[in-house]
């Protein structure tokens, strides 16, 4: 089993920044793949971001790319994401996974973190 806690969400404005926080707990964290998805209100979740293992590759929708980072400490069992330039259509609930494989990750995740709001406003 894996635990994952997500931290740093919050209320920001359209173009400004955040980085969200994952922890995690239980067996060997540099073995998994690590990502984020999210869900906004009356929509379903979609994926985010997603990390090897290693963190020699990355992976990004297309919502996305160019504006949020992905990346993980292993030393610290933690993962980020760090969002620019955030826009209001960014609002949504994030939520860390973890998968034994990075398409895993990016599809169907085994583990799920318990999620954290982000509100960006207008």
């Amino acid at each position: 089993q894996v635990q994952l806690v997500e931290s740093g969400g919050g209320l920001v404005q359209t173009g400004d920044s955040l980085r969200l926080s994952c922890a995690a707990s239980g067996r060997t964290f540099s073995n998994y793949a690590l990502g984020w998805f999210r869900q906004a209100p009356g929509k379903e979740r979609e994926f985010v971001a997603a990390i090897h293992s290693a963190g020699r590759n990355t992976y990004y929708s297309d919502s996305v790319k160019g504006r949020f980072t992905i990346s993980r400490d292993n030393a610290k069992n933690t993962m980020y994401l760090q969002m620019n330039n955030l826009k209001p259509e960014d609002t949504a609930v994030y939520y860390c996974v973890a998968d034994s494989s990075v398409v895993g990750t990016r599809r169907n995740p085994d583990y799920w973190g318990q999620g954290t709001q982000v509100t960006v406003s207008s």
